[in-house]
């Protein structure tokens, strides 16, 4: 399964930036599996659609620990691991927004 969706938050700027899009991707046997340093979207309760850094995955509990690259990005800290269960793909490809200034 892949997808397409647009960046709309900041907590993986320079990279990553509103208006960019990714294409994720869910099947481990094409794509690998998660790792860590892997850029992930996910969902989650209370925020909703999120893009982030894989930090640490715990293989036994089915988590993963997420990190952005912004200084005010929320991140496992903050909201706790992430259930592999709530990923819904790791990016795969990164088209950067054509009005781009870097």
């Amino acid at each position: 399964m892949v997808k397409i969706i647009k960046v709309t938050g900041e907590s993986l700027s320079p990279f990553f930036l509103p208006g960019d899009y990714v294409l994720i991707g869910k099947c481990s046997y094409l794509f690998g599996p998660v790792s860590k340093g892997d850029i992930v979207v996910f969902t989650h309760p209370s925020y909703g659609l999120m893009i982030k850094e894989v930090d640490k995955i715990n293989a036994e509990l089915q988590q993963i620990h997420v990190k952005g690259s912004h200084p005010f990005s929320v991140e496992s800290a903050q909201i706790g691991p992430i259930p592999t269960a709530d990923i819904l793909g790791k990016v795969v490809w990164h088209f950067k927004n054509l009005n781009r200034t870097n």
